[in-house]
């Protein structure tokens, strides 16, 4: 690949969905388009890349721009931050809610392992009201990632990085040489594609909105703006969870307090933010 390709990549992955493409980092980039060209029936990527720049067909431009992201996920990744939302975050919102549901959207849930693993702690947190309801939803720019995590069938490889053998034995059921999650578990996530650049007013409150391990792999230039927009779509009690090691600056940290938990924010009341801005 030239540094004409690099730039090029960089450019529509910038342009479509806000990727920081690292153009010194051309390895990472052809192993995540090899397997799309050989998908797509190119003989090699320089093929793939030719192809783009000849005919600039949109599916084309997307499945390179969404095999571009980056989809590394596990089975409570960052376990602390699962203890302290099933502990405390869904405890408290349950009491505020009391009849209506818990909304809770992974925004860029890859093959479905966040979302899953908070909808089975959320089932066994002893804190959360009797009766309480909740509300999942995942998505992500990949149809892909989205066709798998809908399907809820995992490797021996994908169960082994971070679940439990008590959810294990709970929640699945062995299929040959993949696992299957439980259909009342799979069934209690909607899942959706979605650009998080896009007009995201559609898609009403949540109660708690997860970006995890996203803003490191986003055009620096673009966090202020994703995060202001995703506050939009959080309820005035809600929560915005952030890995543990992302900060919030600039308009957006005048939106959120930090809680007790690393990379976990309250929505600060309006008049609280308009103060601080």
């Amino acid at each position: 690949m030239t540094p004409e390709d690099m730039d090029l990549l960089a450019a529509l992955g910038r342009a479509r969905a806000g990727l920081a493409v690292d153009v010194d980092k051309t390895y990472v980039v052809e192993s995540r388009l090899a397997p799309l060209a050989r998908r797509e029936g190119f003989d090699s990527i320089e093929a793939l890349i030719a192809a783009l720049r000849a005919k600039r067909e949109e599916r084309l431009i997307w499945a390179v721009v969404e095999a571009l992201t980056f989809n590394e996920t596990s089975f409570f990744r960052d376990r602390e931050v699962f203890t302290h939302l099933r502990d405390t975050v869904l405890p408290t919102l349950s009491k505020a809610r009391r009849d209506q549901p818990i909304r809770i959207w992974s925004a860029a849930c890859s093959t479905g392992q966040e979302v899953y693993s908070l909808a089975m702690a959320a089932g066994e947190s002893r804190e959360v009201e009797p009766g309480a309801k909740f509300e999942f939803f995942g998505s992500d720019l990949s149809e892909r990632c989205l066709e798998k995590a809908q399907s809820g069938l995992y490797t021996q490889f994908e169960i082994q990085r971070g679940l439990p053998i008590t959810q294990l034995v709970k929640h699945f059921a062995n299929q040959d040489d993949t696992w299957e999650i439980s259909p009342r578990i799979r069934q209690s996530v909607r899942w959706k594609r979605i650009n998080l650049l896009s007009d995201l007013s559609s898609l009403g409150r949540f109660d708690v909105i997860l970006l995890r391990h996203v803003l490191a792999g986003i055009d620096a230039s673009l966090h202020g703006r994703l995060i202001e927009s995703l506050a939009a779509r959080l309820a005035d009690d809600g929560v915005l969870v952030l890995s543990p090691d992302d900060l919030l600056t600039g308009a957006a940290a005048t939106l959120f307090e930090a809680s007790d938990q690393a990379g976990v924010f309250a929505r600060r009341p309006a008049d609280q933010a308009e103060a601080a801005a």
